[in-house]
């Protein structure tokens, strides 16, 4: 009897030695993740890497294979001169555009460019296009207003060449007001040359005094101290015994010049080299045209001031 207690006791020990042993290794498969569930795992990470390097390619492959033709184009104008402002740049861009939508970057958008450029601006000459691997390039030779010409309620410029420019405000420029100019007159299309005598000779004479700022006052040019040029008795027309043309500063100071350039012997007064050296000692005595006298007479000959335009 003892031996089989004795044996019936081993076997319950051994039995529950083996039950705690299986349900400790139950407990540590319940803890440990399933083989199956780090399998998904990995899937999907190795799907989403797939698809992110699949993306690099696409978008490498897309930036390869899109022709240059379907590039927007960005306008750029070169070498302009430090005067063309802001709001002209702005009225150019437009203009080579036509007006229109975004231009693509090819030889046709260049083309249709200076086309446009040719036929709507008149602020550019002898025009050259050419595009870059980013941009479509402008390129000429700019026109700058040295005349502001009124008539009703339009507004015009001309430069040297008489060539007129369609009105942007231009604040940075000292540009000189016609007046008096001949009622005939008729005023072309900007890009076209104004035929005019008064206009001509006004032009002439403020095309010398911007080549003298440029020698002598290049820091403060005598040029913004005019504000226009009265050509109503040009010639003489209406009284040949009063000064042919007169200037004014802008505090309305009277600046009497006398004939038109080249004419000076005829009506004896003193050359045109002798006036404008004259109007820059007194300029460069007093510092300005302004607030000095009320008039300055150019037109006869004065003792000649000694300048360094001389040497010109």
């Amino acid at each position: 009897m003892a031996k089989r207690r004795k044996t019936k006791s081993k076997t319950k020990r051994i039995s529950f030695k083996l039950g705690t042993s299986k349900e400790r290794k139950k407990q540590r498969l319940t803890h440990r993740p399933s083989l199956t569930g780090i399998l998904k795992v990995l899937a999907v990470v190795c799907v989403l890497a797939a698809v992110g390097i699949g993306f690099v390619f696409l978008d490498k492959y897309v930036r390869k294979t899109v022709p240059v033709s379907e590039k927007t184009a960005i306008l750029e104008l070169v070498d302009a001169p430090a005067w063309v402002n802001e709001p002209l740049k702005e009225k150019i861009y437009a203009a080579a555009k036509a007006y229109g939508e975004d231009l693509k970057l090819d030889e046709d958008a260049a083309l249709s460019v200076q086309q446009n450029i040719e036929t709507l601006v008149a602020w550019l000459d002898e025009v050259e296009v050419e595009t870059t691997h980013d941009s479509i390039r402008i390129e000429g030779r700019w026109r700058k207003p040295l005349a502001l010409v009124k008539k009703g309620r339009q507004s015009f410029y001309v430069d040297t060449k008489l060539v007129v420019l369609d009105y942007v405000a231009m604040p940075n420029l000292p540009i000189v007001r016609v007046n008096g100019l001949s009622a005939k007159t008729k005023i072309p299309p900007p890009g076209e040359v104004w035929e005019c005598d008064d206009l001509a000779a006004a032009v002439a004479i403020l095309a010398r005094l911007d080549l003298m700022d440029k020698l002598v006052t290049p820091d403060k040019p005598l040029l913004y101290d005019i504000d226009s040029i009265n050509m109503s008795n040009f010639n003489g027309r209406r009284n040949d015994r009063k000064p042919h043309i007169v200037m004014y500063a802008t505090d309305n100071t009277e600046i009497i010049w006398g004939a038109e350039i080249g004419t000076w012997q005829r009506y004896l007064e003193a050359t045109d080299e002798e006036k404008l050296t004259n109007l820059y000692a007194y300029y460069k005595e007093h510092d300005s045209l302004l607030n000095s006298a009320k008039r300055i007479n150019l037109q006869y000959s004065q003792e000649r001031v000694s300048l360094p335009i001389d040497k010109y």
